[in-house]
């Protein structure tokens, strides 16, 4: 859970409080829904985030498993 949370701080730099705001994200929605980043609201970043929670708490796990990948290379 912790590396989820730091992914999500570390994405959303600059718009912590607003992460519809972040380019990054917005950039992340655009190629995952087709919609045009300019166009996102924090509707549409909390409807897609609420409508597709399986696929973001994989992604979480997906991030943590590969942090702990890196990690045990540099204790080598």
């Amino acid at each position: 859970m912790v590396e989820g949370l730091r992914f999500l701080w570390n994405a959303s730099r600059g718009d912590r409080l607003r992460p519809w705001r972040s380019p990054y994200l917005r950039w992340r929605l655009e190629t995952y829904s087709g919609k045009r980043a300019e166009t996102v609201t924090a509707r549409d970043f909390w409807d897609l985030f609420w409508a597709e929670k399986r696929q973001v708490f994989r992604f979480l796990r997906w991030t943590r498993e590969i942090k702990g990948y890196a990690g045990a290379s540099e204790e080598r």
